[in-house]
């Protein structure tokens, strides 16, 4: 493997360890022994839950090949996953805030248990179950634990900053060195002690019966809106509420008719109602940054081996895939120090974030035309891989403080009692995105994709500017006043 893989690595090493020891008083947050525990056991079931995933991750392609599938019936098992998590998962995940969310995160534990036991099945319906409970899993992981972290967090007195303690340390070990431990733990299971591609999905599910065996003992029940007389239905149109700005919509406390259908909540003009009306624009943008730079995350998935070994150059995947988990944790280092302080607030160096991650993944459309590209087949990875693996490896970096700076955000503006169902809202035009990318990605030019993911990640920038103008504006109304409020006592829209 060439030294400058080796070079890389050392310095973001270097870098993060820097970070970590030079952390002063400023930097850190005092907290109370009592918060410590929870954190700390927070921090372990997410880190195994986080391992489950990351196990998974780099042997699904791999796996399906050896059955004997080709690209295109492996791209549908793909596209069933983010379509379940879509249209079921949507479901599952909202009714958490119902049903209560430690509920919801051993359902997640059981789902996905159970989809990595359908992959010792070569039966291609068996592996599209596994697909359909996958994502339905993904959505819970996504929703629900975020979800009981706030709501315990707040039930049991603890102070709102120190949630953004909980985040950074969060996305430092479950999205990163637990990544990276997990990438050399599937490595050591499938190649050195040659157990085949399916001994990664046995470990994640012995992680995940351990991580719900943790759940069921040591963590209480908390729901958002549990009211008896809500449907789902109900959650779902006040959700959209929440959601949608500019327009008035009516939340319908009723259950529905047969002349009340879905749609029409989302599509009705405003209408003189004596029914509640609210909206509230910061939900609405915060939904829209996160889903266009998550969809320009795991577009980004798809594209970075393709960009930096154009003609099959030979490149180290599982170290480069390090790497990249180690700028993450860069990230995340770095916003752990910025939300430990009172300035920059987040919605503001967010608004760099996004510019950085922009011109980061600008960098193939420029070396595309800066460097002449190489006609040799196979090789070492040519100088245009190398500036295009830095700019990867900025924009990871770039990921480590989306995260938590994204949850701290959500935590501020989403209201408690649809927590799960708003933020399942959010993944419904992500899931889109990104089953229309891989159902086209031979159809576009490589530099096309980036380009997209380029604009997908300045518009964020400008929506975030936005979030920032009005982040000071009052908080919508509570859920509960939204929901419950006498409509008799409402005067008439005029």
């Amino acid at each position: 493997m060439e030294l400058f893989y080796f070079v890389v690595f050392g310095a973001l090493g270097a870098v993060v360890a820097a970070l970590e020891l030079s952390k002063t008083s400023k930097d850190r947050i005092n907290t109370s022994p009592a918060f410590n525990s929870f954190k700390n056991n927070y921090l372990l079931v997410y880190s195994l839950m986080m391992a489950g995933d990351w196990l998974q991750g780099p042997y699904v392609y791999y796996l399906y090949s050896t059955y004997g599938f080709g690209k295109g019936e492996i791209g549908q098992l793909f596209i069933a996953g983010f379509g379940s998590s879509m249209l079921f998962g949507t479901i599952v995940g909202s009714l958490a805030d119902k049903q209560g969310r430690r509920r919801a995160c051993v359902t997640y534990c059981i789902t996905y248990i159970l989809s990595c036991i359908t992959k010792h099945s070569p039966e291609y319906k068996v592996l599209m179950i596994g697909r359909v409970l996958g994502g339905i899993a993904t959505s819970l992981l996504f929703s629900a634990f975020e979800s009981w972290l706030v709501a315990e967090h707040n039930k049991r007195g603890f102070e709102q900053q120190w949630l953004s303690l909980t985040f950074s340390k969060a996305i430092f070990l479950g999205n990163g060195l637990i990544a990276i431990l997990s990438g050399l733990f599937g490595n050591l299971l499938v190649d050195s002690l040659s157990l085949g591609p399916v001994a990664p999905f046995d470990a994640a599910a012995c992680f995940l019966a351990i991580g719900m065996a943790i759940i069921l003992s040591s963590w209480t029940e908390n729901y958002g809106d549990a009211s008896e007389n809500k449907n789902l239905l109900t959650q779902f149109r006040g959700a959209a509420v929440a959601i949608t700005s500019g327009q008035y919509f009516h939340v319908i406390t009723h259950p529905p008719s047969c002349t009340d259908s879905f749609p029409f909540f989302l599509f009705a003009p405003p209408l003189k109602s004596n029914l509640p009306c609210t909206s509230d624009e910061k939900i609405a943008l915060l939904g829209a940054i996160q889903s266009l730079f998550e969809g320009s995350m795991y577009t980004f998935v798809f594209l970075w081996t393709p960009a930096l070994s154009p003609n099959d150059e030979e490149i180290p995947h599982g170290f480069i895939f390090a790497t990249f988990m180690l700028a993450s944790m860069l990230g995340s280092s770095l916003a752990s120090r910025l939300m430990a302080r009172s300035s920059p607030r987040v919605e503001s160096y967010m608004q760099i974030v996004f510019v950085i991650s922009s011109v980061s993944l600008m960098l193939p459309i420029i070396t595309n035309f800066l460097v002449a590209p190489s006609k040799v087949k196979g090789g070492r990875i040519s100088f245009a891989g190398c500036l295009q693996l830095l700019g990867f490896c900025t924009f990871e970096a770039c990921v480590g403080i989306f995260w938590p700076s994204i949850m701290k955000m959500r935590s501020q503006y989403i209201p408690e009692e649809a927590r799960s169902t708003i933020m399942n809202f959010f993944r419904i035009p992500l899931n889109i995105f990104v089953c229309i990318v891989l159902y086209n990605v031979n159809a576009f030019p490589i530099t096309v994709m980036f380009g997209m993911c380029s604009i997908f990640l300045f518009v964020a920038s400008i929506l975030q500017r936005r979030l920032m103008a009005i982040s000071d504006k009052p908080k919508m109304e509570s859920w509960t006043a939204m929901t419950e409020r006498d409509p008799e006592a409402e005067p008439l829209n005029d």
